[in-house]
């Protein structure tokens, strides 16, 4: 099923009056931002569904209208565990729903950031969430569209439930999260409260497990497909959790578990550890505007923004990659190469790189020694602040180091980091000939050279985002790389006058899903700052 999917960027206003400052979190066709309600000088959170078709006049009616209506009667049932919904538009091809600021982070984010939930505190979180569904069960209302990104969680712990309404609201079943859709939704079946408590089965098993019980193939329809026909994977990490959560995704909804006994099994967990449950949820890092917005509470103002939007400068990044730039190994392999070290005498913490290029029209150059305060500064256990002398920083595994350095005339670059022995890489790519469109650079200028490699094949579609306040864009793909089957993750950022950033991160495509993998992309994500921001 084709979805409308409009690229909106923060230069532009929802219904006229929200304005879009940074993605907090994404799934398959929803987009959740922080925002700005500038007629009203306070923060919210603006939701982004791609529609199936175009939703106009009455229909486009109802459909706002059933989202406003459930959402004040849950507010009504649920105070201060809903996320109250303030408006709902039908504009750029997307159905839109603010809803007010929660001051929590999503779910699927928390996970990201610090890994697996101790079974403990995963049913803490579940049991907030049966509570909201009980609630809504017992007035007729089915969330239906529930997921990690619909669940914000505060420091203190507890949880407020988004989305509240999407389901049924339009003519396309389960848009925005498949790997956590029932089997009968996955059918194209009629839903009711099974459906909602399958996908708590499924979000208690996401926390402790580490991904979800079946896994997004890409597409919607081969997601759906997956979690209707595959059997599930049993739970390792659940520990007494683990009757419960297999209890709940059972296939035949007519054999899940009822909440009396989901909510016994979860208070007998709670009860035996109950502080392990109540410890305050540790502050991820947060990004640029997100982060200002979060803290600013109802100070909030339009100064709050512009000082969230300037630290969001720190960058990581898309955008004309090497095969724009005939840099060697631009065709078919993931990285480049495993290249050797261009100088192995080199220490491997020296953090001065091979030296090549520092000198005029060699990128952006370092900046001072950034205080704590500036995001991106922080380095994870396990990994060192390499400052590059062409001008940008980037936190690495304490064993790893510049591996190679591309360059053609001008100053486009690409160098690539690894360790020997490790068949990872990271290749950080700068140039100042970037078209005015990220999504459509990967698609017109990166991907023709791609293609022509053996074994390439690109995974679902290249997504339009921000990162921290700037136009960028992301795209995954699959290739081969010396008879080796690898997944790279690139990300582009503009930052202006032609000049851009990238990222591409390869790892074994078998070894794509492993947590150290994962938590490696998100160090370097967060930590890669350019000297001129």
């Amino acid at each position: 099923m084709a979805m409308g999917r409009a690229h909106v960027s923060t230069h532009e206003w929802v219904a006229g009056r929200y304005r879009l400052l940074e993605v907090v979190h994404r799934e398959t066709n929803r987009v959740c931002w922080s925002g700005e309600d500038v007629e009203a000088a306070r923060p919210c959170l603006v939701t982004q569904i791609g529609l199936p078709e175009d939703l106009t006049g009455e229909a486009a009616r109802r459909a706002t209208g059933r989202i406003m209506r459930t959402g004040e009667t849950m507010q009504l049932l649920c105070p201060g565990r809903i996320a109250a919904v303030v408006d709902a538009v039908v504009e750029y091809g997307s159905l839109w729903t603010v809803t007010e600021w929660v001051g929590g982070v999503p779910l699927g984010e928390l996970l990201a950031e610090q890994g697996t939930f101790n079974y403990v505190r995963a049913a803490r979180v579940g049991a907030e969430l049966l509570d909201v569904l009980a609630a809504a069960h017992g007035q007729g209302i089915t969330h239906g569209e529930l997921s990690p990104g619909q669940v914000f969680v505060r420091e203190e712990g507890s949880v407020v439930v988004t989305g509240f309404g999407l389901a049924g609201a339009t003519l396309a079943p389960r848009l925005t999260a498949p790997s956590y859709a029932s089997p009968e939704q996955a059918r194209d079946e009629r839903i009711g409260p099974a459906a909602d408590l399958w996908t708590l089965g499924a979000i208690l098993y996401t926390m402790v497990e580490g991904r979800p019980p079946f896994r997004d193939r890409g597409r919607p329809e081969a997601t759906l497909k997956g979690v209707d026909r595959l059997p599930l994977r049993t739970p390792v990490r659940a520990g007494p959790l683990t009757r419960a959560v297999q209890g709940l995704l059972r296939k035949d909804c007519r054999e899940r578990l009822t909440p009396p006994v989901v909510r016994e099994a979860l208070a007998r967990v709670l009860t035996e550890e109950p502080q392990a449950a109540v410890r305050p949820v540790p502050r991820p890092r947060l990004r640029g505007a997100y982060a200002a917005a979060r803290h600013a509470g109802r100070r909030w103002s339009r100064r709050t923004v512009a000082a969230g939007t300037a630290l969001a400068v720190v960058t990581v990044t898309v955008a004309v990659l090497a095969a724009t730039l005939g840099l060697p190994g631009s065709g078919g392999s993931a990285t480049g190469g495993q290249a050797r070290p261009a100088d192995p005498a080199a220490p491997p913490g020296d953090g001065a790189g091979d030296g090549a290029g520092a000198g005029p029209g060699a990128g952006p150059r370092p900046s001072a020694t950034p205080s704590p305060s500036v995001p991106g500064t922080a380095v994870p256990a396990g990994f060192r602040r390499y400052d590059a002398p062409e001008g940008f920083s980037v936190a690495l595994p304490e064993d790893w180091r510049r591996l190679d350095t591309s360059r053609v005339s001008g100053p486009a670059y690409r160098v690539v980091f690894g360790a020997s022995g490790d068949p990872r890489t990271l290749a950080v790519t700068y140039s100042e000939r970037a078209g005015a469109d990220p999504v459509a650079v990967w698609r017109d200028d990166v991907e023709p050279g791609l293609r022509r490699s053996g074994g390439y094949r690109r995974i679902g579609e290249i997504r339009a985002t921000t990162y921290r306040g700037r136009e960028a864009a992301d795209m995954e793909w699959l290739a081969r790389d010396d008879g080796t089957r690898v997944r790279t993750f690139g990300r582009g950022f503009l930052l202006g006058g032609g000049r851009s950033f990238s990222l591409r991160w390869t790892t074994p495509a078998a070894d794509w899903e492993e947590t150290a993998n994962e938590r490696a992309l998100a160090a370097f994500l967060e930590t890669f700052r350019e000297g001129s921001a």
